[in-house]
């Protein structure tokens, strides 16, 4: 396909970059974004990166009113010989224009939002943070921006990505974390939007997150919305169980994230000839296995911590102590093989990684 150009105005000032070692997640921002416009009839247009500035919007914009947004969540990495490199983007891109399609809102060219970001980081990429555990974290949204009171999808939008140079999740390593299983509130069901990466998601599981938090638990298990007994995924990841030798996770069903981290982990069990089946789980045969002895290990998958182990899983009261709260072998075996490869520690065997060259830096 033919590109776009890419207008880009470079800032005047640059901004003094954070401490490497005293980074935490999604507060600082690099000196520019990229961004585009969309209007029905004419398409996606006006291509541009320009200085990170606060975005101006009519108080009727669609976005606020209706919610129509979505948004991803990636990261660059440099490796030890200072190469930046991409893990997966195009799955990013991919998982974008279905939860674009199902919130009725226009697709990106996959393909351009690659070479854009491709444009921003190279702008960008003495931002990437390079000690142990650090990473730029890419944030690609579109939002409907057109000022409009009537329930209808928007005529009219904005794409942006944005970059934050962020910290390793855990400070002194991969930890365990205590997990409340909700039975109250609901997060998704089959049919809804629960498969879409959309901003309400995350704001209909607050309230729950809020309450674990105030009890000491640090994320949120959600059952399914009907039945109320089957596992789905945790509020910013998705489950792994290992249950005497076999590794399970809940099927995708339309009410759960499919996790780029947990299509990767299920290549990397399959590559390790590890048995793992993608099926319905209930919670009654979690506490089965756990009162069984069965119960080996419990991890999260996500962009964020990549693996999160779990110590504790409370359910209704009764707490499951997990690997004596430990982090599992197979846990750390997954952590450091996939942090390895995003970072060029470690062969890649499943070309997973896109790495940016020193010539595509010129910038058009």
């Amino acid at each position: 396909m033919k590109i776009s150009p890419i207008q880009i105005k470079l800032s005047d000032s640059r901004k003094e970059k954070p401490n490497p070692e005293t980074l935490v997640f999604g507060r600082s921002f690099t000196d520019h974004m990229f961004t585009a416009d969309y209007e029905e009839g004419k398409g996606w247009h006006s291509y541009r990166i320009v200085p990170y500035a606060p975005v101006t919007l009519d108080p009727a914009a669609i976005v606020f009113h209706y919610g129509q947004t979505v948004f991803e969540g990636l990261k660059a990495y440099r490796s030890p010989d200072g190469t930046v490199r991409l893990f997966r983007p195009e799955e990013n891109m991919k998982r974008m224009n279905l939860s674009l399609d199902r919130l009725c809102m226009p697709k990106i060219d996959e393909e351009m939002a690659l070479h854009a970001l491709t444009k921003l980081i190279q702008i960008e990429k003495d931002w990437i943070p390079t000690l142990n555990g650090t990473s730029l974290y890419i944030r690609p949204f579109v939002i409907a921006n057109e000022a409009f009171l009537g329930v209808a999808p928007a005529k009219k939008y904005q794409f942006f990505i944005i970059l934050s140079p962020v910290g390793a999740y855990y400070k002194e390593g991969i930890h365990p974390v205590k997990i409340l299983v909700e039975n109250e509130f609901v997060r998704a069901v089959k049919g809804g939007t629960g498969g879409a990466k959309t901003a309400g998601n995350y704001a209909s599981g607050l309230k729950a997150q809020e309450v674990a938090g105030q009890r000491g638990y640090s994320q949120v298990l959600w059952l399914d919305g009907i039945e109320r007994k089957y596992v789905e995924e945790v509020g910013s990841m998705n489950i792994f169980f290992k249950i005497d030798g076999e590794v399970v996770t809940p099927a995708i069903n339309g009410s759960i994230l499919e996790g780029i981290t947990r299509k990767s982990i299920l290549q990397l069990l399959d590559y390790w000839n590890i048995p793992v089946a993608e099926r319905k789980i209930s919670m009654d045969e979690i506490r089965e296995a756990y009162e069984a002895g069965k119960l080996e290990e419990i991890f999260g998958t996500g962009t964020a911590a990549v693996i999160s182990p779990v110590g504790e899983l409370n359910w209704d009261g009764y707490k499951m102590i997990v690997n004596g709260s430990e982090t599992g072998p197979l846990a750390k075996q997954l952590f450091d093989t996939l942090t390895n490869i995003q970072t060029g520690k470690e062969e890649d065997p499943f070309n997973w990684i896109i790495e940016l060259k020193n010539e595509l830096a010129k910038l058009a």
